[in-house]
Parts: structure tokens; sequence; C-alpha cells
């Protein structure tokens, strides 16, 4: 009897131990963040949500990406539209990345994209393999 119930005890003792070891490495990590969007006045909002996850999340606050995709990627080589979001953007260490597939299918030449500015070949794919690194993802 006096087997069975140390056995339970020490049971019951590994299982919150491992509980506790696994919440203490949830909370070393940073805490990733990317937002798929196809239109570039989305940035605003995007960018302000960025902000305060940034004050929230303190030290916790790891990458922030914003991918554009669609029809109006052209919208990105307008520097009266993208300027202002760029150096905010910058301001933050938010990356706006731009999806190689729309500039290619909407005919926008790759050198017209703002030079800080990431271009990936596939940015639904690249939003999935963030998302697969355990990045939070929001597509609007």
């Amino acid at each position: 009897m006096k087997t069975i119930l140390y056995s339970s005890i020490l049971l019951l003792l590994m299982l919150f131990t491992g509980i506790k070891a696994s919440a203490q490495q949830e909370n070393d990590s940073k805490h990733n963040y990317v937002v798929l969007t196809k239109k570039v006045p989305q940035l605003q909002p995007i960018l302000l949500t960025a902000e305060k996850l940034r004050e929230e999340d303190g030290s916790q606050f790891g990458n922030f990406e914003i991918i554009i995709c669609g029809k109006n990627i052209g919208d990105i080589t307008d520097p009266s539209k993208m300027d202002e979001f760029i150096t905010k953007a910058e301001n933050l260490g938010v990356q706006i990345v731009a999806c190689g597939f729309s500039l290619n299918k909407f005919k926008v030449e790759e050198d017209e994209v703002p030079k800080k500015m990431k271009i990936v070949e596939n940015g639904i794919l690249y939003n999935f393999q963030l998302q697969k690194k355990g990045y939070k993802s929001l597509s609007l």
C-alpha cells in the first residue's frame, strides 16, 4: 500500500514539474507576428497594432512582419502612399514584405519597390512558413 502511495506522489511531482518547466520554456520565447494584407491603407491600423503589442509584450516582443499581396500591389511603388508607413515600420522594427508572385502577376517591376521592403517569391507561402515557425498570423 505504501508503495502505491509513494509511487502516486512521485508521479504527481514529476507531472507538475514537467508542466512548470514547459510553461517556463514557453514564457522565455518571443512573440512573433505576421499580417497578410491586400491594401496599403490597412498599414495604418496594422502599425498601430504593432506599436501596442510592442508595448504590451516588452522584452517578449519578437518579429513583426506585414506581407502585402494582391491586385493593389502597385500601390507600394507610390512614395506618397508608402514613405510614411515605411518610416513608421522601421522605427517600430516592423518588416514590410512584398509578394513577388503579385508583383509578377500585376506587372510591377521589382526595382520600383522601395529598397527598405523585402521581396519574397510567394507571400502566401511565406505566411504559412512563418506560421510553422510559431508566428501568430492574421489575414486582412
